[in-house]
């Protein structure tokens, strides 16, 4: 009788913990800045420790960077920002002076690499 209980009691307790999952949202930026690999690896690593990120994929042969959050941990918003400061253009947000500056060579506009 008390594996019943138990079994009964397991079978409900997982779904609830369906219904609980969180609401995600998912997103293609634009980000023209990203020239190669290496860009492609500092994006992904930077936003993998952002607060409510699900995943995240560079594609920087198309200049673009598929997110997924979940909604009530962070925002669109906070996702560009953190690319921004990671030296990088997203959609309409600019890359962090700063942190594009210490970028290597080769994740730099080819224009300025030559300055």
């Amino acid at each position: 009788m008390k594996k019943i209980l138990l079994s009964v009691l397991g079978i409900c307790l997982a779904f609830l913990s369906f219904g609980q999952q969180k609401a995600t949202s998912k997103a293609v930026i634009s980000t023209p800045t990203v020239q190669c690999e290496m860009c492609k690896d500092k994006i992904e690593k930077y936003l993998f420790r952002q607060y409510g990120m699900s995943s995240t994929k560079v594609d920087y042969k198309k200049k673009t960077t598929t997110v997924v959050w979940v909604n009530d941990r962070t925002n669109i918003e906070e996702i560009k920002a953190a690319i921004a400061n990671a030296g990088y253009d997203a959609d309409d947000v600019a890359a962090e002076e700063g942190a594009y500056k210490r970028l290597p060579a080769c994740c730099k506009k080819p224009a300025e690499v030559k300055n």
